[in-house]
């Protein structure tokens, strides 16, 4: 209707009134169609696009009054104006009112009241679908910006965007931001109930000011989906800051209304989100790489021994962990530590790098694992009072695979020979707590076999027990691959959930 004339359907079964009430109407402008009974109107209603009714209340088959109400039930807005030349007193006007009809006119009728009467219930009409539109769309949205609030990925958020953009317009759309990195991407969703999709594409962001805007483009500007065939597209910029590139909704002109608000507001709303998750990620880097420099930088080449090492850090926070590993050859002696800190901050990271600092101190000064954890632990309680950790030192001799243990309520290490599987239990207070400390456990790696230390976070899950976890880590051990770093990174895969909420640490070492 509003790309075009609004389309009457004129029920009567008086041919001559018909023919009047439609000349009457097809002259004003409107389009036309034609009901003899009350069941063909009713079957057509349901199958054809119509804006108007114009009812006669006898009908040989069903009651005027009752195909109303049939009508307004299905499609409460369509408005329908009652006719008719024996109906006429009060009680009948009231009655057809009361059961829904818009409008009741009775005969002899004068066209030009017809014609104002039918314009007068369709704009009221249309106002009530734009409303109700507007609604659906607000509702939409609303939904829309939760998911892209909540989308824990850069990729994920735009897939979300252009997904809800969808749904809100019922039609293609895209979404194409610009990452922190400087890539830009664009998520695509080819229409409503349609998976979204993220490609890579460019955009020309010169003379795109702050703020939003709209402006009207061509499709072969934008060929990400498939969109209507002859229609223009509404392309919504959204720019929040001068120093950052702008981002863009688009979606096929015809399908906004007037001003085009909802496609404003989706535009900003989707702009926050990325803002935000460009903050995040930015700040998640520089975590990350302030969390690695604080661990050793390179590995040791060793005679007889093979050694990797992996380190994940938490996917769904910004903030550093305290999770950290040691490797470092002291006079002839493989010095291996592997702990973890309380907390996920800052201030996590700092007591990491200092109890690392601390254990290479005192085994450089010849010290066994269990006086070096007595050591740092009077170091934490004078120093740092109120933190906990947990650690495993060993010290290992190369040539012979003798290793002297200490733990301070680290998880145990595991020991995998010829396919079979050990936990070294050596239980022992957290470091941080003033209690009695048992004798270092003495041990030796057969040649062939292999020693894992990991942190919690590679066998903790919020739905299974601890037990569970240690389990699961001991069934992927029995079988070590060839290479060390690939088993390391198996490890990670097999055990370690799709986005990591505590860091992981493992270090594996293999005696030749």
């Amino acid at each position: 209707m509003e790309d075009g004339p609004a389309t009457v359907l004129v029920v009567d079964d008086s041919r001559t009134k018909r023919y009047l009430l439609v000349s009457w109407l097809t002259r004003a402008g409107f389009r036309t169609l034609e009901a003899e009974t009350g069941g063909e109107a009713l079957d057509r209603v349901g199958a054809e696009p119509i804006d108007l009714v114009v009812l006669d209340v006898r009908l040989p088959d069903i009651n005027g009054f009752e195909i109303c109400e049939r009508i307004k039930a299905a499609h409460p807005v369509l408005p329908v104006i009652h006719v008719s030349a024996h109906a006429i007193d009060v009680v009948d006007r009231t009655q057809g009112l009361t059961r829904g009809a818009d409008a009741y006119l009775a005969e002899p009728i004068e066209p030009d009241e017809l014609v104002a009467t039918a314009h007068a219930v369709l704009r009221y009409y249309q106002a009530r679908k734009r409303a109700e539109l507007t609604a659906e769309r607000l509702a939409r949205l609303a939904d829309t910006t939760i998911a892209v609030h909540s989308a824990a990925t850069f990729g994920k958020l735009l897939e979300a965007a252009a997904t809800g953009a969808a749904e809100i317009f019922q039609s293609p759309a895209a979404v194409i931001a610009e990452t922190f990195d400087g890539d830009c991407l664009a998520g695509v969703c080819a229409g409503p109930d349609t998976a979204g999709a993220v490609v890579p594409w460019t955009v020309d962001d010169t003379g795109v000011p702050t703020g939003a805007t709209v402006r009207l483009d061509d499709p072969d500007a934008w060929r990400l989906v498939e969109w209507p065939a002859g229609e223009r597209l509404a392309v919504a910029a959204a720019r929040l800051r001068e120093d950052r590139a702008p981002l863009y909704v688009v979606v096929p002109a015809g399908v906004n209304m007037p001003g085009m608000p909802v496609l404003r507001q989706l535009a900003q709303a989707i702009a926050a989100a990325v803002e935000a998750q460009r903050s995040y990620d930015e700040e998640h880097r520089i975590a990350v790489t302030l969390q690695r420099s604080l661990l050793p930088r390179r590995i040791p080449d060793i005679a007889g021994l093979d050694l990797a090492v992996r380190y994940e850090p938490a996917s769904a926070q910004t903030e550093v962990g305290g999770d950290f590993y040691e490797l470092v050859m002291l006079d002839g002696h493989l010095l291996m530590a592997i702990g973890d800190v309380a907390g996920h901050s800052l201030h996590a990271a700092t007591v990491m790098a200092e109890l690392r600092h601390a254990v290479r101190a005192y085994a450089v000064e010849g010290h066994q694992p269990g006086v070096i954890l007595h050591r740092v632990n009077e170091l934490m309680r004078t120093l740092l009072p109120h933190e906990l950790a947990t650690i495993c030192v060993l010290l290992v001799h190369p040539g012979t695979g003798r290793v002297r243990m200490a733990s301070a309520g680290h998880l145990p290490p595991l020991l995998a020979v010829d396919g079979r599987v050990e936990y070294l239990q050596h239980s022992a207070p957290l470091l941080g707590v003033r209690a009695a400390r048992p004798a270092d456990l003495e041990f030796v790696v057969p040649p062939g076999a292999t020693l894992v230390l990991y942190t919690d976070g590679l066998i903790e899950r919020r739905d299974a027990t601890i037990d569970e976890g240690l389990a699961a880590l001991a069934g992927r051990a029995t079988e070590v691959d060839a290479d060390l770093d690939a088993f390391c990174e198996r490890l990670l895969r097999e055990l370690a959930p799709p986005e990591i909420h505590d860091d992981v640490a493992v270090v594996a070492l293999r005696r030749h």
